[in-house]
This record gives C-alpha cells, structure tokens and sequence, in this order.
C-alpha cells in the first residue's frame, strides 16, 4: 500500500469527506469519551468490520463508503469542516452548490482512495492519551502512523466539544493542515473557473489534490 494514499484518504475523511442528507445517520448520544477515545474506538470498529471481510471492502466501493458512514460520519463536524475548506466561496455559494460540492468531495475520495483505507490494518496506529480541562471547547489528540518502512509519521486530529460529544475538526499530518491546504488549493481554482466548475471537476472523478493544478496537470 501506498503510505501517502492511506494518509490522503484519512486525512480527507477527516476534513469534510461527507454526504449527511445520503447517509443519515441517528446522531450519537453525547457522551463522556475523551478525544483520544473517541478516535481509538472510530478506529478499532472501522478495524474490526474490515478484518471481518477485507476482500469485499476492496471490490465493492459502496460496502466501504456504507463502513465509513456508519463509524466515521457520526465523529466528523461536516459541516464546519467544509465550511472551512470553501472559506468566503461558503458565504456566496447556493444551499444546492454547498451540497454538491460536499457530495462531489465524498464520491471523489472514495474513488480514489478507498483501496487504501481497506488496506489498513491495527498495527499502523498508535493513539495517545489527551488531557482535557473540564469545560474545554477544544482538544488536540495525537497519533502515529506506521509507514510501510517503519517510521512513523505524526497524525493531529482538531477536535471540537459538541451536544454529540467530541467531533474531528481538522486533521495535521507532519504539520500540515489538511483544511489550509484544501482550502488553498481550492480557492485558486474557484476564483479561476467559478465553484459549478470546480465541483464538475470533483464528480468526474479527479482527485481533490488535483484541484489545485491546472486541467491536465499530474497529482
């Protein structure tokens, strides 16, 4: 498995890689969980369903994107994350275009990136625990992500404090926000071609690392 195409695909997951008006899903009780737990339970059952029956989830994008519906989506603030990610495009862009573009960023990345994220196994994460002050709105939990060399490589997950409990805001991987660079990358391109245009790009299937090149260029 390519180490940065599992990295692309957790780390968009994380950002805004959902759909909630397709794949409702009944919104998780609050809870107590730490952040660290809430990252280290996502990912054990995400773990477990995969070991259960990895072959399918490598040949049936669908079986993947139901798996990340049902344990991911629950634990991500979708829509502040995409908010984010389009920046002032969110404050001028339609109810219909924000939709689009939230659904067209999904598909692409399972497309993409989906074979990756079958490929994942328990071994490559290590979660730490955080401490969190009582009343805190927000939390950083740390993570390590095994390479297929050995090293590791450190994964931040941005959570912030909901009525559903604790939800993943942004992701860091080395040091890198994965909303500041999406929304960098997209931004040029909106101001460029127009949002309609962008997203057609995303539901043609190119990858949203992509967007940030001009038609035709390499990812």
């Amino acid at each position: 498995m390519k180490t940065a195409s599992m990295l692309s695909m957790m780390a968009a997951l994380l950002v805004c890689a959902a759909q909630p008006a397709l794949h409702a899903q009944p919104a998780p009780a609050a809870s107590n969980d730490s952040p660290s737990q809430v990252v280290q339970d996502t990912a054990q059952s995400i773990m477990k369903a995969l070991e259960g029956n990895r072959e399918a989830y490598r040949k049936d994008p669908a079986k993947m994107e139901q798996l990340v519906s049902q344990y991911l989506l629950p634990h991500l603030n979708t829509q502040a994350a995409a908010r984010a990610v389009l920046g002032p495009h969110w404050a001028t862009a339609t109810p219909e275009q924000r939709q689009r573009f939230i659904d067209a960023f999904y598909h692409s990345m399972l497309s993409n990136y989906g074979a990756a994220l079958a490929e994942f196994t328990a071994d490559r994460l290590k979660v730490y625990p955080t401490s969190v002050d009582p009343g805190a709105k927000v939390a950083t939990v740390r993570t390590e992500i095994k390479r297929d060399n050995g090293d590791r490589i450190q994964v931040n997950y941005f959570m912030g404090q909901t009525p559903q409990g604790w939800q993943a805001l942004d992701v860091s991987i080395d040091g890198i926000s994965y909303v500041k660079s999406y929304k960098e990358d997209f931004a040029a391109q909106i101001d460029k071609e127009g949002l309609d245009a962008v997203i057609a790009r995303l539901e043609k299937g190119e990858k949203p690392s992509a967007l940030g090149k001009p038609r035709g260029g390499k990812s």
